[in-house]
């Protein structure tokens, strides 16, 4: 692949919670703005490729112990081996990096591999920000749930829990893509020719409806509502698109972009947007090279 990629990734969140911090509540930074990390993004785009039959190595995979008969989630080492082979001191590194590379959550966002001596550190040819919601009247509403089960015998009643929401939100997440921070593994790996087109396809695939497919009971409100892609030649420079995004509430919503320059420079060769044409207006984006589409049909508007 030899062009960069600038893109903005865009979730929406209605009654659900798409990133809980420790005490269940929506992830905020110091001045109470609601946030979802990188991890939450990713982490929906390593299940939508693990369903797709894809390898995914960086993901919670479960054994049973034997001494003890109890489920417990795999160490790294033995993930890895269940994805490729066995592991020792004695397992070349090359071949391990050709494993890797060949795993889509490593290709896309690297990785760090400390296994049998194998001491690897892959920075990601893709790198994600952290997504802020751009919906200033998000308000965190607590639900009291009621359990059919007590804690134990000697309680006469059931116990209670909480379940905590956002009655809305609108994370955007930044996203670089930089083909060439493979270049140096060319001539270590066999066979391996750095970040490819393929791989960039699903990221982008994963960007358009990863969200929207992890239905869990605290997500089923999240889906991915907007995303932009700007492919460029590989010595175009842009900043941080999602901080040039802004989001107004309305009968019908708008996602704009502030500066509609940044899209206009020399070198830039394609806009995609893709977006909720049923709730969303776009503005800000149009350049003789910007495409609109249906985030759901892939169809162009």
């Amino acid at each position: 692949m030899n062009k960069r990629v600038y893109a903005v990734i865009g979730v929406k969140s209605i009654m659900s919670n798409w990133n809980a911090d420790f005490t269940g509540r929506p992830k905020t930074i110091s001045n109470d703005r609601i946030f979802g990390s990188d991890k939450a993004l990713k982490y929906s785009m390593k299940k939508y490729w693990e369903n797709k039959g894809e390898k995914v190595l960086y993901i919670k995979s479960y054994q049973i112990k034997e001494k003890e008969e109890k489920l417990q989630p795999k160490t790294l080492k033995g993930r890895y081996e269940e994805l490729f082979e066995s592991l020792s001191a004695k397992t070349p590194s090359k071949d391990v990096l050709k494993n890797l590379f060949s795993a889509i959550d490593v290709m896309c966002f690297g990785a760090t591999f400390a296994e049998e001596k194998n001491n690897i550190s892959i920075t990601g040819a893709i790198q994600v920000g952290q997504g802020f919601n751009h919906y200033e009247d998000s308000e965190v509403e607590i639900q009291d749930i009621l359990s059919p089960f007590s804690t134990d015998d000697t309680k006469d009643a059931s116990t209670l829990g909480k379940k905590i929401v956002s009655d809305e939100a609108h994370y955007f997440y930044p996203v670089v893509v930089n083909p060439k921070a493979y270049n140096n593994y060319i001539d270590i790996v066999d066979d391996f020719d750095g970040f490819s087109e393929e791989a960039y396809q699903l990221f982008k695939e994963a960007g358009l409806c990863s969200a929207t497919l992890l239905a869990t009971n605290s997500k089923i409100g999240c889906e991915n509502e907007f995303s932009l892609f700007v492919e460029c030649d590989e010595e175009v420079y842009l900043p941080n698109l999602a901080s040039y995004i802004e989001f107004e509430k309305g009968e019908v919503n708008v996602i704009r972009l502030k500066h509609n320059s940044l899209l206009m420079q020399k070198g830039i060769q394609k806009v995609e947007v893709y977006y909720n044409p049923y709730s969303t207006k776009i503005e800000g984006f149009d350049t003789d090279k910007t495409t609109y589409m249906n985030i759901f049909t892939k169809e162009v508007i």
